[in-house]
């Protein structure tokens, strides 16, 4: 494959694993109404995980990512029991917390996740027989699996659960007076969003065949909530189309600030994160409900009684 085929390719792979993310994001935010800083975190989790089992414990590939899944939807669960009497601003910041800790973690603990060095030689599912072919069928195999988790979302967001979740969303005590758990939900939705995170990590892991701990900044989670915001916060469909135009106007500014010259590279990356914070502004002022905006379906008619 030629050089801007690869980077086509490569680009197509990392908006998957950006749009499970959002698809992570949506769920907890646009769904239950939580703020989750911690997505980063979450990432990290299933990219170490799957990782340690399948270079370290020697474990198949599939084992890897249910792993990763089950460590995340572990991890979810440990946060939200943390921090039950928490909301807004003060999960937001917990959930922040929790991420650097994971990666402080990472990057410390050399015996388990050889620090700063990184996890290197992670397998990927049929590398050998593909070669060249690899980077092209992994990243078709993730957008196909954005589509699955994209329906099964959706298929959640119709369902009877998908609207406690909103009611929960909207007011909770008007939700409690209704008969609704409120602490169930929150800890089922904060599980299933972590275990997509966990999932989109480990799907990179094995892309790359490298993790280290400085791939996941907090940045990751600022550019995941834009694109959230992007796309329309409560829309599955909205986080996909989100995720991926953050990732080409990621590129776009990658392009538009090495055409200014007599700059650093430091300088570069700082136009960079500059243009990135322009555009959340610019996205919150113009089109606070997204491009897909969120649309609630009507409540089913209870079938009348003759």
């Amino acid at each position: 494959m030629s050089g801007w085929a690869n980077y086509i390719v490569f680009i197509i792979a990392t908006g998957g694993f950006y749009a499970l993310l959002a698809l992570s994001l949506n769920l907890i935010w646009g769904g239950a109404g939580m703020v989750n800083l911690g997505l980063a975190g979450f990432f990290a989790l299933g990219a170490y995980a799957s990782a340690l089992l399948t270079v370290s414990a020697g474990a198949p590939i599939v084992a890897g990512f249910v792993g990763a899944l089950v460590v995340g939807a572990v991890g979810g669960y440990v946060v939200t029991m943390s921090t039950t009497r928490l909301r807004g601003d003060y999960l937001a910041i917990v959930t922040l917390g929790f991420a650097e800790t994971i990666r402080l973690i990472a990057n410390n603990e050399i015996w388990l996740t050889r620090g700063s060095d990184g996890i290197s030689g992670i397998p990927g599912p049929f590398r050998a027989a593909l070669g060249g072919w690899f980077n092209a069928a992994y990243a078709a195999g993730t957008v196909a699996l954005v589509v699955l988790v994209w329906f099964l979302l959706r298929r959640l967001d119709l369902s009877p659960y998908g609207r406690a979740l909103r009611a929960v969303r909207e007011d909770q005590q008007v939700a409690q007076v209704a008969g609704k758990r409120i602490l169930r939900f929150k800890i089922e939705a904060f599980a299933i969003s972590a275990a997509i995170a966990a999932l989109a990590g480990a799907l990179y892991g094995h892309f790359n065949s490298y993790v280290a701990p400085d791939v996941f900044q907090p940045l990751i989670t600022i550019y995941i909530f834009l694109a959230v915001a992007a796309g329309g916060v409560g829309r599955a469909a909205g986080a996909v189309l989100g995720a991926y135009l953050v990732i080409f106007f990621l590129e776009a500014t990658r392009f538009a600030a090495a055409a200014i010259p007599d700059l650093s590279p430091v300088q570069h990356a700082a136009i960079r994160e500059m243009l990135v914070g322009l555009a959340l502004v610019l996205v919150l002022r113009w089109r606070p409900q997204g491009l897909l905006p969120e649309h609630i379906p009507p409540a089913p008619r209870p079938a009348s009684t003759s």
